[in-house]
């Protein structure tokens, strides 16, 4: 366990106590919507020749031991990996094999996103190998890092905020490791073709333009040109083919089947019928909803609507599932705009469909860029671990403390012209709805409507949607009044989580790259701010 090392701490614009250096960096305080205005330059890659590669195009080399050896890996340097493969990646746990093997330690793994298969990698926690995580710790990672474990203090971002980070230098990534299931020897990549078919490769986007050296990993390697390519082999410094990139019947995982409880599919009906009241639901409008369960019973339910009201979507955005794709090919919507296929169907559909169109966190999410797709939308349907009376929304920990979740796209998808958060009101009979959220992750401004099975609450700010459905006959209530139902149903408010609030295990970066709130350690395991 890492020697503890005490930073200031100051309290942001939200008003939540976050330390001012992390992992030995300073770091900005949240200073408010829209407040920060970053004035330098982009990050720009190293400058390379075509004299250093070879003229017949072929990068290939024997094995991922001899790419990183090429690459001048050392202790301390950033990796990078994505996570497109999901809980089927197996990349990722051999490429922290061959760092051991090589007697690297000290490593900043900087992944899109990690799963529970990751769990593999806590040895390499433990022993040094790798110092600290800097993105999603989705379970079995989480736990070990709140538990005061991790060397060094994690860093959590959205997927546009991860994309951000690189472009504006806040990162530089050494070495990118891309796990591609089609590849070429030049160093081109898809992930539509192949027997590790997974979708699109955008989240790696940044990783293959801005890294110092970047290698692909394949298990699928086709003759030059791998059309189409996601990723280009000009950014492209080795290739290595593999037997398997993964277990192809976890790649496609996740939440895809429509929830079965009443409960929740009351809240999706809910949720189906204020964008239709709203207004929202007409000729050209556009959504974006995941694949929980919640969120795949309203694209049923707004389908049968918009066949009902012959209105036709111009965009949808994924994760795309089959029930996104059938909108497609049934003349629901002109196009999906995709940054991560969920479900075979998904797959098959962006590889056959020109209408399905790959894209990037860069297209869709990144805040310091002249636009993106996110404000674009018109109905966000999204999840959430807590809610608080102010609107305020928690999406990586639980009531106890504990970090379990990543960002993802979610906070991205706040700058939807409406968002609605789907969540049940309580759940293993903890209400959501809190006083204050255990970890802040989206001010409530950035909250429209939040929608469960005993009402509808909408933000006092959001005065138009109020007015749009002052006549219906849906449950529109108060936060505290659905609030203080679920506590006389639960028994009372929950205890707040006995954690460290010096101990800093990880922290919570708004989409602007400010520091918007502090994940603390659990009693008796602080590891402090590292």
């Amino acid at each position: 366990m890492a020697k503890q090392v005490k930073q200031p701490f100051v309290k942001n614009a939200a008003g939540r106590s976050v330390p001012t250096v992390v992992n030995g960096a300073p770091v900005i305080p949240f200073k408010g919507i829209n407040k920060h205005r970053p004035e330098h330059s982009a990050a720009t890659p190293p400058i390379r020749s075509n004299v250093d590669y070879p003229a017949d195009g072929n990068k290939v080399v024997k094995n991922l031991k001899e790419a990183l050896k090429k690459a001048g890996l050392k202790n301390g340097m950033t990796i990078s990996t994505h996570h497109h493969l999901r809980n089927g990646d197996m990349v990722t746990n051999l490429l922290f094999d061959t760092i051991k093997s090589m007697g690297v330690k000290g490593i900043r793994w900087f992944p899109s996103a990690s799963f529970p298969c990751h769990d593999y990698l806590i040895k390499y926690l433990e022993d040094g190998t790798i110092h600290h995580i800097e993105g999603s710790m989705n379970g079995p990672l989480g736990r070990f890092a709140t538990e005061g474990k991790m060397k060094g203090t994690g860093v959590l971002r959205s997927h546009g905020g991860r994309y951000r980070a690189i472009q504006d230098g806040d990162v530089k990534i050494d070495i990118a490791v891309i796990a591609a299931p089609t590849a070429d020897p030049f160093g081109n990549a898809n992930g539509v073709t192949g027997k590790s078919a997974c979708g699109p490769l955008g989240f790696a986007l940044g990783d293959s333009e801005y890294a110092d050296r970047v290698i692909v990993v394949t298990d699928n390697l086709v003759p030059f040109p791998c059309v189409p390519w996601h990723i280009q082999g000009n950014n492209i410094d080795f290739v290595v083919t593999v037997d398997s990139l993964g277990d192809p019947s976890k790649i496609v995982s996740g939440t895809t089947q429509v929830t079965k409880s009443p409960d929740r599919i009351l809240i999706a009906e809910y949720i189906a019928r204020f964008v239709e009241e709203a207004g929202i639901m007409k000729n050209g409008f556009s959504f974006q909803a995941g694949a929980g369960g919640i969120n795949l019973a309203f694209l049923q339910l707004l389908k049968e609507k918009m066949k009902e009201k012959g209105v036709k979507a111009r965009f949808v955005r994924g994760g795309s599932t089959k029930y996104l794709t059938e909108m497609l090919e049934e003349g629901l919507t002109d196009y999906i705009l995709d940054g991560q296929a969920f479900d075979t169907d998904g797959v098959r559909s962006l590889r056959e469909n020109p209408h399905h169109v790959s894209t990037s966190p860069f297209t869709s999410y990144n805040f310091h860029g002249k636009g993106n797709f996110a404000s674009m939308i018109d109905a966000v349907v999204l999840g959430a671990t807590e809610v608080d009376l102010n609107f305020n929304a928690n999406v990586v920990t639980h009531s106890d403390g504990y970090l379990l979740h990543g960002i993802g796209g979610w906070q991205d998808c706040l700058a939807g012209r409406c968002v609605i958060l789907a969540i049940p009101s309580f759940r293993d009979r903890v209400p959501i709805i809190v006083d204050r959220v255990t970890t802040l992750c989206a001010p409530g401004e950035m909250i429209d409507v939040v929608v469960t099975e005993r009402g509808i609450a909408i933000n006092p700010l959001r005065k138009d949607l109020i007015k749009n459905m002052s006549h219906s006959t849906l449950p529109l209530r108060t936060i505290a009044d659905i609030q203080n139902e679920v506590e006389e149903i639960c028994g009372g408010k929950p205890e707040p989580p006995a954690v460290s609030q010096k101990d800093v295990i990880a922290i919570v970066e708004w989409v602007d790259g400010t520091i918007l709130d502090a994940v603390f350690a659990v009693p008796g395991n602080n590891n402090g701010v590292k």
